[in-house]
């Protein structure tokens, strides 16, 4: 199974801050999923892989996601 979550931010500084509190992602993953996050200007872009079950690549879109909103929420504590 193949998944990519694009998300569109406001400028590109916001958006490599966010890829960059996520990329701890992309290396504690179990052996059968892969996740890449980049950010590409102003574009968030992940990419999971998952060669399990489907609830396992159902909970890694869950996680990928709300670790997103986590940084996105530090960030605008910061950047109102």
């Amino acid at each position: 199974m193949k998944g990519e979550i694009k998300i569109f931010y406001k400028n590109e500084k916001y958006a490599e801050a966010v890829a960059k509190a996520i990329q701890p992602d992309n290396f504690s993953a179990p052996s059968n999923i892969k996740v890449k996050t980049i950010n590409a200007k102003n574009i968030v872009v992940s990419r999971v892989k998952c060669k399990g079950k489907i609830e396992s690549f159902i909970e890694t879109i869950d996680d990928l996601l709300r670790c997103i909103q986590a940084a996105e929420n530090t960030l605008k504590k910061f950047n109102p």
